[in-house]
Order: structure tokens, then C-alpha cells, then sequence
């Protein structure tokens, strides 16, 4: 019976209930005590699945803190606030953005790792935490396949590429031969090493054949400033930041970075029309510990996918130049697995370090 005991309290304290104690008297029936050991063991399974059950019919019953590992303002944190609002109408319950920034998004993200597996701390997971810090970051505190669950990617943004009004190109095949007849004179700015704008320009330097200088910034701003001011040659950055200055005609927009147009501006070539297979998107989804119980997780995609199809969101999302995504909690595993071996092949090609 030592066995059937050990299971039983394992079992009992899986499913946060006492552990249960078989008690017998008289001559040992080995046959009974089998069919007492595997009986008891069905009640504590049954409860425990009965339980499991229970907590995500009353999920959420408390607030949920929604972890951003970025700064108020950023990227991250705009989008993640848009839809939470939507989630926290439907879900019945207020949703919490907590702002935790620091070593490019990896403190947030270690938090969010740590945190109790109950579904009641839920973050923001992106490119830049997920598929670029592995790479340029020597130490990392949390393995992004392994310490965390995916539940569902919510949006993706193209970057844009323009350049100052005083360079004599007005297309990507101009600025590639420009590019091509003065090895080394060009240089491009981002809005920081490591940054998914800084390995825009390193990914189209390695499918170009071309030499270009890096030049990061401390803020996207000032590399905008610089460019409309013509002492900066070209520019990547995200979309949003960008395109009131293309539109304005302080800047030449050269081409977007995903793969297809973007709705912001479809006027404008993606610059895989000059140079096939070109793609830098930043995205970003939703994540949770590992550990927290698969109903929660199916629960938590299946609010954000009814969210991500609010029109009103979508509208407010586009206004931005974002695209929603959703889907399942697979799906963004797999986009997240090929991210990773896709940046992980730029930066060792490259060389690029985040200074």
C-alpha cells in the first residue's frame, strides 16, 4: 500500500485538496487493498479534473495584471492598452497594464516568468523579447520556447524605409545601385542596436550585397529629426512614427517591410517587390507562465480572438498602420519558433551586437 499512499498524496496536493489517508484493520487482503488503492485513486482524479474545471468556469474572479515590459508610450504599450480595454468589457473583469521596462524588455519579461501560474498575470511578448534578445543579449533570464506559453499573437507592423530629400533616389532599385556605386558612403539609421529597425537594414545589407553604416539612436525621433533635417541618408523605424512625415513630404518613403503593401499607405511599394523575400515585421502577442492550466489558456485565446475582431478595434489598430492577427495558441508557437531561427541566422551572419 506504501505506493498506492505516495500517489494518493501526490495527487491530493495537485488538486489543492487533503491529501487522503487508507486505513484498514485485521489480516492484509492484497486483493481488496488493490481495489480500494485504484477506486480512491478515480475519486481523486475525478476531483481534481471536477476542480480544474470549476476554476476556469469562475475565471477571472479577481483583476488580472497584464505585464508590458516597455516603458508608457511605447509600441507595445499602446497597442496592448487598445485591446485590453476591449478584453476587460467582455471578460467582465478590470485588466491591469502593469509597465515594467528595462534591459530591452528583458526584465518585464523574466516577471512575467516568475509569476504565479493562475492566469491572473498575463504580458506582452514581441519580437524583440522573444526572437531578437536570444541572439544579441549574452545572458538571458528566461528561455522564450520554454518558460512560456503562447496564447495568441495579436497584431503585426510593418516598418517603413525613407530617406532624406537630398538623396538622388526615389526607389529601392535606385537606392541599391546607389548603394552598390558607393560602398560604405550610405548610412542607415534605427532606433537602437539589436532593434528589429537596426536588423531591417542588416537583413537588406545581407539580401542586397550592399555596405551601409549603422548609425542607432536613442529614440526613434531623433533619427526621424536628423533624416527630415538630411544628416542622416535613410531611415527604418515602424510605420506609425513615420508616415505623417511621408505623407507631409518631409521624408521619401521608399518602400514598407512586409511582405504585401500596408492598408496605411498601399500607394507605397513593400520593398519585397525590389528585393523578393524581404519581410521585418514587428509583432506582439500575448503570453503566460508555464504552468497555467490549459482551460485558462484556451479560455483567455478564445476572449482575445472575440476582441482582435471588434471592428472598432480593428479600426483603431489600422489608424496606427497594425494589422490584427489572432488565432491559436499553436500557431503563434510555431510564427515564434521560426522568428527565433530567422534572426538568430541575421545576427551570426552580420555580426550585430546591442551596444
Amino acid at each position: 500500500m506504501n505506493n498506492c499512499r505516495k500517489l494518493l498524496v501526490a495527487l491530493g496536493a495537485g488538486a489543492r485538496a487533503a491529501p487522503l489517508v487508507l486505513k484498514k484493520s485485521g489480516a492484509y487482503a492484497p486483493n481488496k487493498d488493490r481495489a480500494v488503492c485504484a477506486f480512491t485513486l478515480l475519486v481523486v482524479v475525478w476531483a481534481a479534473l471536477t476542480m480544474t474545471t470549476a476554476i476556469a468556469a469562475e475565471y477571472p474572479a479577481r483583476p488580472i495584471r497584464f505585464i508590458v515590459p516597455y516603458g508608457a508610450g511605447s509600441g507595445p504599450d499602446m497597442t496592448a492598452r487598445l485591446f485590453v480595454t476591449e478584453l476587460s468589457k467582455q471578460m467582465g473583469q478590470q485588466i491591469v497594464v502593469d509597465n515594467r521596462p528595462g534591459a530591452s524588455g528583458s526584465i518585464g519579461t523574466e516577471m512575467i516568468v516568475s509569476a504565479a501560474p493562475d492566469g491572473y498575470t498575463i504580458g506582452f511578448g514581441g519580437i524583440s523579447t522573444f526572437a531578437i534578445n536570444p541572439s544579441v543579449l549574452a545572458k538571458l533570464p528566461y528561455d522564450p520556447d520554454q518558460d512560456l506559453l503562447k496564447v495568441v499573437q495579436t497584431y503585426f507592423n510593418p516598418g517603413l524605409l525613407a530617406v532624406t530629400l537630398s538623396l538622388p533616389v526615389n526607389s529601392m532599385k535606385e537606392l541599391i545601385d546607389y548603394a552598390k556605386n558607393n560602398p560604405g558612403k550610405l548610412s542607415f539609421g534605427s532606433s537602437g542596436s539589436g532593434t528589429s529597425s537596426h536588423l531591417s537594414g542588416e537583413l537588406l545589407k545581407l539580401m542586397t550585397g550592399t555596405q551601409m553604416v549603422h548609425v542607432p539612436y536613442k529614440t526613434p525621433e531623433q533619427g526621424i529629426t536628423d533624416t527630415i533635417g538630411g544628416r542622416l541618408p535613410l531611415m527604418f523605424n515602424n510605420i506609425g512614427p513615420m508616415l505623417p512625415h511621408v505623407k507631409a513630404g518631409r521624408i521619401r518613403g521608399l518602400g514598407v517591410t512586409s511582405l504585401k503593401r500596408s492598408p496605411a499607405i498601399p500607394e507605397l511599394p513593400a520593398i519585397s517587390e525590389a528585393v523578393p523575400g524581404f519581410e521585418v515585421t514587428v509583432w506582439g502577442g500575448v503570453v503566460v507562465p508555464v504552468g497555467v492550466p490549459k482551460s485558462i489558456v484556451a479560455r483567455l485565446n478564445a476572449e482575445i480572438n472575440k476582441a482582435l475582431a471588434s471592428p472598432a478595434l480593428k479600426e483603431k489598430y489600422a489608424a496606427i498602420g497594425y494589422e490584427l492577427v489572432g488565432g491559436t495558441p499553436e500557431q503563434f508557437d510555431a510564427f515564434v519558433k521560426k522568428e527565433i531561427a530567422k534572426w538568430a541566422d541575421v545576427v551570426k551572419r552580420s555580426g550585430a551586437k546591442l551596444n
